[in-house]
């Protein structure tokens, strides 16, 4: 049997004052991808070659990551958004599904709250995106300042120890030619500085987990065990809030479990997806 490959196109969007870069591949329903601060739109090729017979999939670089441009300044997350809403709109994709990871969860919250009822599915892995821990349910709220610090010197040991944390040592161990590649994609990112844009990130995390529940969208949070940059006990918390989210842990994974552990990471969406009929 002779296997045709998915069609594949790439193209840019203008915005006033960037521009986007994306990649479609793939026909059916649409997937849009949404990175995080240390990937771009290579991030999610296994996520992409596993979906693409059977959907569209959108994976797109934010502003100011490669290739895309961004302002002298340097990207801000509050144009994130509205970034999407341009290229939906551009590829004429309506109705998405959205599936995101870390940096990329401010952009599929904020979007989702943009267009309530249009999201068919919203994938939010490790990360809560601008949904405030400080603002989750007790008793995980009260473990946030200890995890901090615990989060911090684990940080700290792995820089020693020249190991990128948004990775983690797991990878780095037990899968080097993965992490070789994830140092790679991270590295293309460059001509901005990433500790601005995780501070304005932060800036902009002041939602209240109820507040997701205006987007009218099913909403699965997959919370890494082993994340040590975004607290991965928030996810639990936060779904009680909001009616009708599931939460599905991936064990034995770092902070990017989607590229760490993608077989499990795309078995976890295929059945959110199924179960919701997106």
């Amino acid at each position: 049997m002779t296997l045709v490959a998915p069609p594949r196109r790439a193209g840019w969007i203008d915005r006033p004052d960037a521009r986007i870069r994306y990649e479609v591949t793939g026909e059916g329903p649409a997937i849009v991808f949404a990175h995080g601060l240390g990937g771009n739109l290579m991030t999610w090729w296994q996520q992409v070659a596993h979906f693409a017979p059977r959907y569209t999939c959108v994976a797109f670089s934010h502003r100011g990551f490669f290739p895309s441009t961004a302002p002298a300044e340097g990207p801000d997350p509050q144009h994130y958004a509205a970034d999407l809403v341009a290229l939906v709109d551009e590829l004429g994709l309506g109705e998405v599904r959205i599936i995101c990871q870390s940096m990329g969860g401010w952009t599929g919250v904020e979007y989702a709250l943009l267009r309530p009822g249009r999201v068919k599915a919203l994938v939010l892995g490790a990360t809560t995106g601008s949904l405030d821990p400080r603002q989750m349910r007790e008793p995980e709220r009260a473990r946030l300042d200890a995890w901090k610090q615990e989060s911090a010197a684990a940080r700290a040991a792995l820089a020693e120890r020249g190991i990128n944390p948004a990775a983690g040592a797991r990878m780095a161990e037990e899968q080097p030619a993965l992490y070789h590649l994830y140092q790679h994609i991270f590295g293309l990112n460059q001509g901005f500085d990433r500790e601005a844009v995780r501070a304005k990130l932060d800036a902009h995390r002041r939602r209240a987990p109820a507040e997701l529940i205006a987007a009218k969208c099913p909403v699965l949070f997959v919370p890494p065990e082993e994340d040590i940059v975004l607290p991965p006990f928030a996810a639990a918390a936060m779904a009680r809030d909001i009616p009708g989210a599931r939460v599905a842990p991936l064990l034995k994974a770092g902070h990017s479990a989607q590229f760490e552990r993608a077989r499990e990471f795309n078995a976890l969406v295929d059945a959110f997806f199924a179960e919701v009929g997106a």
